[in-house]
């Protein structure tokens, strides 16, 4: 019976190498400084462990990203007012990316290491086509933006992009409450 331990041996090394990954992503000055044998090493696993488990650096960026992120999807998913599916879209929209941008401020140097990782465009992940394809959903309900509610989707989430969210509050220094709030009057100028 040595699959069970295999398994909990799994589940174990996955938790510690997230939460490594999370603690030396937190305090790194530079996403691209964190190696994989740096996660390995933190949290006491081997390389080829990591490497099994989540197949390279952009899955394990990705991973972290998921386990992060699963809080706010799960609301949107079934959650109450203002992310949940019953409310309605124009004041969904904006919780949305206002959750969005809450969650990049929160998550800078992760959201960045990500977008910028493997990839040509930040467009092709497949995280981005799900808020996307969320988002179209909602502006689709909104009278007047069927029309353009794909470019408008892409419009707004470019607005919440980690690059410009690092660019702002990283080397603007641009206060949180100030960010959430040009965000949210630049969505409503877009949904009028």
């Amino acid at each position: 019976m040595p699959e069970p331990s295999t398994r909990k041996d799994a589940v174990r090394n996955r938790k510690a190498v997230l939460a490594a990954a999370d603690a030396l992503f937190d305090r790194s000055g530079n996403p691209e400084e964190v190696t994989m044998a740096d996660v390995a090493a933190a949290a006491g696993v081997g390389k080829g462990t990591l490497f099994r488990a989540f197949g390279d650096r952009n899955g394990l960026l990705l991973a972290l990203y998921e386990h992060r992120i699963e809080p706010i999807r799960q609301t949107v998913q079934a959650g109450p007012p203002p992310l949940g599916p019953d409310t309605p879209a124009r004041e969904r929209v904006p919780a949305l990316l206002d959750a969005l941008l809450r969650f990049k401020l929160d998550n800078r140097r992760l959201a960045l290491a990500l977008e910028e990782t493997g990839s040509t465009s930040p467009y092709l992940a497949a995280h981005y086509e799900d808020w996307h394809s969320l988002l179209r959903s909602a502006l689709e309900q909104i009278p007047g933006l069927t029309d353009n509610s794909e470019f408008t989707a892409h419009v707004l989430l470019a607005a919440i992009r980690a690059d410009l969210v690092e660019y702002l509050a990283g080397h603007k220094g641009v206060p949180r409450e100030e960010m959430h709030a040009q965000l949210a009057r630049f969505t409503a100028g877009v949904l009028r």
